[in-house]
């Protein structure tokens, strides 16, 4: 499948796709949506402190607590919840147990923003 060619039977399962990996911080993309991907990670501790200039942010916790540290406060996460870090604020994703989330950005977002750092990851396609 190319990326202009969508197929109504490629159906995918989130639970399924976040069952599939492990390791915490990895990206793996779920799907395409126009311009955006589509991401389910998982969490585990401190992310690292980043922009995103250009994008807004939007994460969705499917399970577990995760809580977006901001320089003004903290925004708590649980299961269901949905929240969007505004483009340019400085954020820095963490989780005291582990978190299995979905995120939505535009294509070729990198995970660390304007930040490179040893968490900067490239997407996974899942298997």
């Amino acid at each position: 499948m190319t990326d202009d060619v969508r197929n109504e039977h490629d159906v995918r399962n989130l639970q399924a796709a976040l069952d599939s990996f492990t390791e915490p911080w990895q990206p793996h993309r779920l799907a395409s949506v126009n311009d955006y991907e589509v991401k389910v990670f998982k969490a585990q501790g401190e992310f690292t402190w980043h922009t995103h200039p250009d994008t807004d942010e939007f994460f969705m916790v499917v399970s577990g607590r995760l809580v977006i540290q901001l320089r003004d406060g903290d925004v708590e996460l649980g299961a269901g919840d949905v929240y969007v870090v505004p483009r340019g604020v400085e954020h820095c994703p963490r989780a005291d147990g582990e978190v299995s989330a979905m995120l939505i950005e535009p294509r070729g977002t990198v995970n660390t923003g304007d930040t490179p750092s040893e968490r900067t990851a490239q997407l996974r396609e899942l298997g």
